[in-house]
């Protein structure tokens, strides 16, 4: 067994396409098939059901797979380790966070950070809260921004800023010409808001219980960014962080005078998993300059 029948045996097992799986590889579908094979023999079942031109993973190959993911990131991590060695400001961070502060906290954050350590790159992965926590417990992302949840042990997160939340409208909305609002006046209107499970939900969801609103929800969805296109559509209002450039997307943002609308942002990683050097080096950089970032 050589180490490209992992290779060959994890792609294909993600696409369930020879074809496609050999283009992705630069292989020929031949070559793969082949590997494939040797690879099935070697294990001594097969590991894909065939039928005509079609081929899904069957209950061999969902287990092996877990198996040869386990040795891949095992793989990688080894390097990692060994690159640290040799250079602890050399290497490459997998970096998630929100959307919300894609446009501007992220881009200082790594422009003040490259000034510190050049050599270090970036793979950046933008998704909700609840997304992001799954990719940290799955070892998929190194570190994340994220709002706070709950997170249970072994993932740590330390709370960074407040996020201001505010009233989203349409610019054709009655309340578009208001310079601030109470929580309570917007009781009788329609909503858009996240699914239930979202941390920027639960949060929206304790503030109206706070003022005895029952939301009449329109449309739930799971990114910000479609909430804001829903709003700016007429289809409700909502609760959202501060938007980048809102007047482009013909939303209006007010300020809550009461009940304070707000949530926290923090730095999250997992405890069970190897921290890289330069992964250390974010993680001490931004708890560090938290308050000028």
């Amino acid at each position: 067994m050589e180490w490209h029948h992992f290779e060959y045996f994890q792609m294909l097992a993600r696409t369930e396409h020879m074809t496609q799986s050999a283009k992705l590889l630069s292989i020929s579908q031949p070559a793969l098939s082949r590997s494939i094979s040797r690879l099935e023999e070697e294990v001594g079942v097969p590991l894909f059901d065939r039928q005509g031109r079609s081929i899904s993973l069957n209950k061999y190959g969902h287990l092996f797979l877990k198996r040869v993911e386990r040795i891949m990131k095992e793989f990688e991590e080894g390097k990692r380790e060994i690159q640290a060695l040799l250079d602890p400001e050399e290497g490459e961070i997998s970096l998630g966070f929100l959307h919300t502060l894609g446009p501007s906290y992220i881009p200082r954050l790594i422009s003040s950070f490259r000034e510190v350590y050049p050599k270090t790159k970036f793979r950046l992965y933008q998704n909700n809260s609840h997304t992001l926590l799954r990719q940290l417990e799955e070892g998929e992302i190194d570190i994340c921004l994220l709002s706070n949840m709950e997170i249970k042990h072994p993932i740590h997160w330390r709370i960074l800023r407040k996020e201001e939340l505010f009233l989203s409208v349409p610019t054709c909305h009655r309340f578009s010409h208001y310079e601030s609002i109470l929580l309570e006046e917007v009781r009788e209107e329609k909503f858009v808001l996240l699914k239930k499970g979202y941390s920027l939900r639960s949060i929206t969801d304790h503030l109206f219980e706070k003022v005895g609103i029952i939301p009449n929800i329109t449309f739930e969805g799971e990114e910000v960014p479609t909430i804001a296109g829903l709003i700016s559509a007429g289809f409700g209002i909502s609760l959202l962080p501060r938007l980048h450039k809102p007047e482009e997307s013909n939303v209006i943002q007010i300020p809550v005078r009461s009940p304070k609308c707000e949530r926290l942002i923090g730095l999250a990683w997992n405890e069970k998993t190897y921290m890289s050097a330069p992964t250390l080096n974010l993680k001490n950089f931004v708890l560090e300059c938290k308050n000028e970032l």
